[in-house]
């Protein structure tokens, strides 16, 4: 493939409760990487505000402005002392904590009737390429009811066949202290330990995309008909 891939990495701003939001260094960190293996690779960035408004404007104006082929997001999980690598995105939003805009959601779910949505295989290889850096790495089938669930599931809807976007991917972090290093009595891990686990999982899911990119442009899918997306 000549043309560069196109990978969007996303984290979140502060919310209620969490004024010091990690993903935002962790994200920066990330996209700045220099790498051989990034060297035809376009890394792209985006901060949400903690609002469902936000998700809901900015998701499709960013995937329709940069057309990243695999989006790898990352929220706070406050009460987590390890890192969670999402396998799915619940059909639940929760109606009792507002968002930072101070907007509550109005109902329950997501959408109607829906189970919950996987994000695909490919979810254990980050967990494998995370856990080879030494941290403390675990998988999750809950990614909670607020804005992490919520940008998930409209993530997963987003990979369509449709769309350039082949892969998502969720990552939930712990919190950190305000320096980088780890939070007391919370979690031992640091900004570093999420970096190279991020390095690590950014360098997998870029292996990943390219194998789905050649699956969609291979004319042996167009000879046998539709065939399912890795999620």
């Amino acid at each position: 493939m000549s043309a560069k891939l196109r990978i969007l990495l996303t984290g979140f701003g502060p919310f209620p409760g969490a004024p010091f939001n990690p993903t935002m260094p962790l994200v920066k960190r990330l996209t700045a990487l220099r790498r051989p293996a990034f060297d035809d690779v376009t890394l792209t960035s985006h901060i949400f505000d903690v609002t469902y408004a936000a998700v809901d404007r900015e998701l499709p104006e960013l995937i329709a402005r940069h057309r990243p082929q695999a989006l790898l997001m990352f929220g706070l999980a406050g009460r987590s002392a390890h890192l969670r690598i999402e396998s799915r995105a619940r059909n639940a939003v929760t109606t009792r904590f507002p968002d930072a805009g101070r907007q509550h959601a109005r109902k329950g779910s997501i959408a109607s009737g829906a189970d919950a949505q996987l994000f695909g295989p490919h979810t254990e290889k980050l967990l494998r390429a995370a856990l080879m850096t030494g941290i403390d790495a675990r998988a999750s089938r809950d990614a909670g009811s607020y804005l992490c669930n919520y940008l998930s599931w409209r993530a997963i809807e987003a990979v369509t066949d449709e769309s350039e976007l082949r892969l998502a991917q969720f990552v939930h972090v712990p919190p950190l202290a305000h320096d980088g290093t780890a939070a007391p009595g919370r979690s031992s891990i640091t900004l570093e330990a999420l970096v190279d686990a991020g390095e690590a999982m950014l360098m997998e899911l870029v292996k990943l995309t390219r194998q789905a990119v050649r699956r969609s442009q291979s004319p042996a899918k167009e000879s046998l008909g539709r065939e399912p997306f890795l999620r």
